[in-house]
């Protein structure tokens, strides 16, 4: 693990941004309650010019998961929005969820929007399948039914699609706090394809480039766990890696970056987002012990 560096110093209108996109020469910006258009040069690494609002994403005086993440697809004419539930399991009535618990899919050039997938309880870190050119997600399931309920999750994410939440998890199990229930959209709902335990809360991934870590991290995808109040023992605080083969997860995820927990539990970091810097390392944010983490090959076993 190499000595981290600390991350550049937002303008006000960034704070609480998540994730940029950068589409050729424009600069997007997710932030809390809208997306953002800056213009942009290679290499240039501050920005003077005043955004330009792009589209409004659902926020307000309650904005229960605010942390939004955005990428383009491969042309760039579509970009990728996550937009969190504003509840833990839809308490908050449905008019509060218009238009979260989903992934969007926004025209750059006009703002137009539509649904891409919904029932995602709390979708963050994205990424395109290298193989398969799918795009998947990682996504915070519900709480307090549990330690070991319910596992968070990666997932691939098809358009239209609908996975479960709040009406029930993991595929069609029905969740009893919601009332009232909604049995059609349950037997339409997706299960995800890999569980990566309950309350890791992962916020970040980001599919492997192999050029700089070792071959068994070549083909893949590494995942932020945020780590979660509500699981005792704690789980997550680390970043692993999960290995692909022929497009999907296959086995076990591995360990990559660990130690952010004291014996006592108490949290020296929090992984957040991850990203591959064009050497091919991993770059890991960290928001409690606020640094930049660079892992290359030395740094992993």
């Amino acid at each position: 693990m190499r000595s981290p560096t600390s991350p550049s110093s937002f303008k006000p209108w960034l704070a609480g941004a998540v994730c940029a996109a950068v589409v050729g020469g424009d600069f997007y910006v997710a932030n809390t309650d809208a997306v953002v258009r800056f213009p942009y040069q290679p290499g240039q690494t501050s920005i003077t010019a005043a955004p330009v609002k792009v589209v409004d994403l659902p926020g307000g005086p309650i904005n229960h998961h605010w942390t939004k993440n955005i990428i383009a697809n491969a042309d760039g004419s579509k970009l990728y929005v996550t937009v969190g539930s504003n509840s833990n399991v839809g308490e908050r009535g449905t008019e509060a969820e218009t238009g979260r618990a989903a992934i969007w899919e926004v025209d750059p050039k006009t703002g137009n929007h539509r649904v891409y997938a919904s029932g995602l309880r709390n979708p963050n870190g994205m990424g395109w399948a290298p193989e398969t050119g799918a795009l998947w997600t990682v996504v915070n399931e519900r709480d307090e039914i549990g330690s070991d309920l319910v596992p968070d999750y990666l997932t691939s994410v098809r358009d239209g699609a609908f996975y479960g939440w709040p009406y029930s998890y993991y595929g069609k199990n029905v969740d009893e706090r919601v009332r009232p229930a909604r049995p059609d959209l349950v037997s339409q709902a997706v299960p995800p394809d890999y569980a990566l335990g309950s309350h890791v809360a992962p916020l970040g991934m980001v599919f492997s480039e192999g050029k700089a870590l070792p071959p068994s991290l070549a083909t893949g995808a590494f995942v932020g766990e945020h780590g979660s109040w509500n699981r005792v023992p704690h789980s997550g605080y680390k970043v692993v890696f999960v290995p692909f083969q022929k497009g999907l997860p296959a086995g076990l995820p591995v360990d990559v970056l660990t130690g952010f927990l004291s014996p006592e539990g108490h949290a020296y970091g929090r992984p957040v987002g991850v990203a591959m810097d064009k050497r091919g390392a991993l770059l890991v944010a960290d928001d409690v012990g606020n640094v930049v983490w660079r892992v290359g090959a030395s740094a992993v076993k």
